[in-house]
């Protein structure tokens, strides 16, 4: 197992890797600064695709289309593409003083995307469907983060972080929706807390945890597989890239201070499964296709 440190550009609070298989990158997010970038695995070169200090971006997906679909502060849901910015829902009444925080696409290309508490009031989990209608799927969350779906769809994963607990959800794949929630990863005995999270081939959570320094995999019972540490403290979110989806690239925040290296982009090549033995891969990514 390898892991690297791939660009540092300082991020406040990286987040949301997300690989783009047409343009082979992954890109991510520095929400407080309002910066995407992109790293490039076949020249080693990252650049920041788009930046506005006076917005935040707290998640994206990749449409079907190949644009990027971002999830900003007051609700804003707009497509980036080359260069230009696009508003498709100017904003959510409820989530004016707010953002998203975590996004994800279901196979049907809606999304999931959570927001934050705030002094509003406590955090939402909204589906967001094609036509950009949208409903509040989950009340009464504090730190909306990581959500993934299993390989039969019929469960779909979610993270608060506040109370640091990982949940499953029935999901209807034809509908969108989701129903008894239970919790399968509970507050830990340790300081760091659940944050972005993905899949992988085999079935099992990986969790990227804030605090210590950790990528944690889990099984679906929610016990603990093994945890690795990283070369930084706060870990906030984990993706599969690369053309066989064997990498994970994770993200960091420096948040009021910097150690190590929290801020840079991070992967792990050679991930295998406990045994030692068994090579670990990702599956591909959902494509939104709100608005289209």
């Amino acid at each position: 197992m390898q892991i690297d440190v791939l660009a540092d550009y300082n991020c406040v609070c990286g987040e949301n890797p997300l690989w783009h298989p047409s343009e082979k990158r992954v890109y991510w997010t520095d929400i407080d600064t309002g910066r995407l970038f992109w790293y490039e695995p076949a020249t080693g070169k990252s650049e920041i695709c788009w930046s506005d200090p006076k917005r935040k971006v707290g998640g994206f997906t990749i449409q079907a289309d190949g644009s990027i679909l971002l999830f900003m502060d007051r609700g804003t849901v707009a497509v980036f593409r080359d260069g230009r910015l696009t508003p498709l829902l100017p904003e959510i009444p409820r989530e004016v003083d707010n953002r998203f925080n975590d996004v994800i696409a279901d196979p049907k290309g809606r999304v999931f995307a959570g927001v934050m508490s705030s002094s509003v009031g406590k955090g939402q989990l909204y589906r967001i469907d094609p036509d950009l209608s949208y409903q509040v799927v989950q009340t009464e969350v504090g730190c909306s983060n990581g959500m993934g779906f299993t390989q039969d769809l019929k469960h779909m994963y979610y993270t608060d972080s506040w109370p640091h607990e990982i949940y499953a959800y029935d999901f209807d794949a034809a509908t969108g929706s989701i129903a008894n929630r239970r919790t399968i990863v509970a507050k830990p005995s340790t300081p760091d807390t659940c944050d972005g999270m993905t899949l992988d081939h085999q079935g099992n959570l990986w969790s990227a945890w804030w605090g210590a320094g950790y990528v944690r995999q889990f099984n679906p019972q929610g016990q603990e597989l093994q945890a690795i540490k990283l070369p930084a403290t706060r870990i906030s979110s984990c993706v599969f890239g690369g053309d066989d989806l064997a990498d994970l690239y994770l993200t960091t925040a420096m948040a009021d201070k910097k150690y190590e290296n929290d801020g840079a982009l991070l992967r792990i090549r050679g991930l295998t499964a406990p045994d030692g033995k068994t090579l670990l891969h990702g599956l591909p990514e959902y494509r939104s296709c709100i608005g289209m």
